[in-house]
């Protein structure tokens, strides 16, 4: 290789022709495979420094296509029946009422967050993104939002555990 970083001259097309298959294994279409890679080469190309076999980089790539292909899979999935009925028999059980006070004893807990707490936790999992793209957003470095999302994890636990 020249002098070049090794993602420039990574033969992006052979490993898009050979992430397309495993998504659509995945998820089912063409279109939504597409999408999928193309995601996942966005992500490799954000963070190619941490491909740790740069001479070699489609099982990392391959990796990648899995969990974003799986991740969509995972936020188009539509609620089985068998959840429905899982669902119901809970409510019919009068679940929902110890579900509501766990969800106000968790707002509590929220609300008791500074606002930058708050924001990396609705950025994580209430819109559901990765740690290294709620570390883009926020800039910060990734290993800081990694360290105070399990911080802030054990401090709603405890919160939660006690009331």
């Amino acid at each position: 290789m020249s002098g070049r970083e090794p993602a420039t001259e990574w033969d992006w097309a052979a490993a898009r022709a050979r992430c397309l298959p495993e998504a659509r294994r995945i998820v089912g279409s063409q279109r939504d495979a597409e999408d999928a890679v193309q995601e996942a080469f966005i992500r490799a190309w954000r963070h190619r420094s941490a491909c740790r076999t740069p001479q070699r980089p489609l099982p990392w790539l391959l990796q990648i296509t899995r969990r974003e292909a799986l991740r969509m899979n995972q936020r188009a999935r539509p609620v089985s029946s068998l959840e429905k009925a899982q669902a119901e028999a809970f409510a019919d059980e009068g679940g929902w009422d110890e579900e509501a006070l766990a969800r106000v004893d968790l707002r509590r807990a929220l609300d008791g967050l500074p606002p930058e707490d708050r924001a990396l936790l609705a950025l994580r999992y209430g819109e559901d993104l990765t740690q290294p793209r709620v570390a883009e957003i926020l800039d910060l470095p990734e290993g800081t939002v990694k360290v105070r999302l399990s911080r802030l994890r054990t401090r709603l636990r405890g919160a939660l555990e006690h009331g």
